[in-house]
C-alpha cells in the first residue's frame, strides 16, 4: 500500500514535527534545514521534560531527539512517550555525537527509529526523516483503514444484532396472537422484568438478557391444538396436562442455540414453577427455579391480572398487585416480590405507555 507520490510529498510537508535539544543553536540549525526542505509545522523545545505534554497535544509525526540533555535524557523521553500510547507507532530519529554500539543498542530498545550522527550531513538527515515519515503516514492511513473497517463491524453486528431481537419478538408475538393476547403483553412483561431483574440486585447485562429472551416464554404455544389453546371454557384435566406441555415445547423450540437463546429457553421452561414446588413442568422448589424464570413468573403474572381477555376482565392494579403479595413465598420468592413492590411508580409508567 502505497500514496501517489504527489500527495505524499504533500502529506510530508504537513508532517508534524519536534526538534528537541538542550543547544539552541542546534534546534535553530535544524529548524532553518527543515523548513528550507518545505516542512510547515515545525516546533522545538529546549527542554526535555516538555516532550510528552507537547507529543500529547500534537501528536507528532516525528520526534528528531538528542540523547545527552539535563533533566531528562533522550533514553528517559523515549521510554515516556512510549507510555504514551503503546499501541502507536511513535517516530524518533536520534541526533547524537556518541557512535558507540551501546548507545545505539539502548536507543534502539527505548523506541527509536533511526540515528543520525552529529555533525550530521545534510542530505543524509532529510533523507532518512523522509523515510520516517513514509513509515508513519503509511502507518497512520493502516490504522484510520482499521479503525473505519472496526466501526463497520460493528455496525454489521449492531444490525445483525437488532434483526436477531426483532425476529426473537416477532416469534414471542406470534404465540401471543394465537392465545388472543396482544403483542403488548411481551412488551409490558419484559420490561416489568428488566426492572424487577435491576431491582433484585442482577448485574445489567444480565438484566439486558432477561428483557430480551423473555418476550419468547409462551413460545411453546405455538404446539398446543386450537381446540385447547382457545377454548372459552375452563379446561378438562387432561385438556390441562397438554396446555402445560407448552413450557417444555418451547424449551425445545430454543434449543441448542444462542446465549441469548438459551436464556429464552430457560425462561419458557421455568416460568411456571413456583417457590413452594407446586408449578410446571418440573415441580422445581425455590432456588432450583432459575433466576429468570422466577423473575418472569411475577412480572407474566401481573400483567396477565391486570389484562383484558375474552374469558375475563381486566384486575384493577392494586388488586393485581394484593393478589401478587398473597402469592410471595408459595407462587413467588418473597425477595423478587419485594423487588417489584418496589418498582411499582414504573411499571405504571409502562403500563400507560403499553396500553392495548
Amino acid at each position: 500500500m502505497s500514496l501517489p507520490s504527489g500527495l505524499l510529498g504533500l502529506a510530508l510537508n504537513q508532517a508534524k514535527l519536534l526538534v528537541v535539544d538542550d543547544e539552541a543553536a542546534n534546534v535553530k540549525l535544524l529548524t532553518r534545514l527543515l523548513e528550507a526542505e518545505g516542512y510547515q509545522r515545525v516546533l522545538s523545545t529546549l527542554d526535555s521534560r516538555e516532550v510528552v505534554d507537547l507529543y500529547r497535544e500534537h501528536q507528532f509525526d516525528l520526534v528528531l531527539l538528542d540523547i545527552r540533555m539535563p533533566n531528562m535524557d533522550g533514553f528517559e523521553v523515549m521510554r515516556a512517550l512510549q507510555s504514551v500510547d503503546s499501541s502507536d507507532y511513535v517516530p524518533v530519529l536520534v541526533l547524537t555525537a556518541q557512535t558507540d554500539k551501546e548507545t545505539r543498542l539502548k536507543a534502539l530498545e527505548c523506541g527509536a527509529k533511526d540515528f543520525v550522527n552529529k555533525p550530521f550531513d545534510r542530505l543524509e538527515v532529510m533523507t532518512r526523516i523522509r523515510n520516517i515519515l513514509q513509515v508513519r503516514l503509511l502507518h497512520n492511513r493502516i490504522r484510520q483503514e482499521n479503525r473505519t473497517l472496526e466501526q463497520q463491524v460493528q455496525l454489521s453486528l449492531q444490525q445483525l444484532e437488532s434483526t436477531r431481537l426483532e425476529v426473537l419478538r416477532r416469534l414471542g408475538l406470534a404465540a401471543e396472537y394465537r392465545d388472543n393476547e396482544t403483542g403488548y403483553h411481551i412488551v409490558r412483561m419484559s420490561k416489568y422484568s428488566q426492572l424487577i431483574a435491576q431491582a433484585f440486585g442482577l448485574p445489567e447485562e444480565h438484566c439486558t438478557r432477561i428483557l430480551q429472551a423473555s418476550p419468547m416464554h409462551d413460545i411453546g404455544k405455538i404446539g398446543i391444538p386450537d381446540a385447547i389453546l382457545l377454548k372459552p371454557g375452563k379446561l378438562a384435566p387432561d385438556e390441562w396436562a397438554i396446555m402445560k406441555t407448552h413450557a417444555s415445547i418451547g424449551a425445545e423450540i430454543l434449543s441448542q442455540g444462542s446465549a441469548l437463546l438459551e436464556a429464552a429457553r430457560v425462561i419458557a421452561l421455568s416460568h411456571h414453577e413456583k417457590w413452594d414446588g407446586s408449578g410446571y413442568p418440573q415441580g422445581l422448589v425455590g432456588e432450583q427455579i432459575p433466576i429468570e424464570g422466577r423473575i418472569v413468573a411475577v412480572a407474566d403474572v401481573f400483567d396477565a391480572l391486570t389484562s383484558e381477555r375474552p374469558y375475563k376482565k381486566a384486575w384493577n392494579v392494586n388488586d393485581a398487585v394484593a393478589e401478587i403479595r398473597r402469592g410471595s413465598g408459595a407462587h413467588f420468592q418473597p425477595e423478587i416480590v419485594d423487588a417489584f413492590d418496589s418498582i411499582l411508580p414504573e411499571i405504571s409508567v409502562i403500563q400507560a405507555r403499553y396500553k392495548d
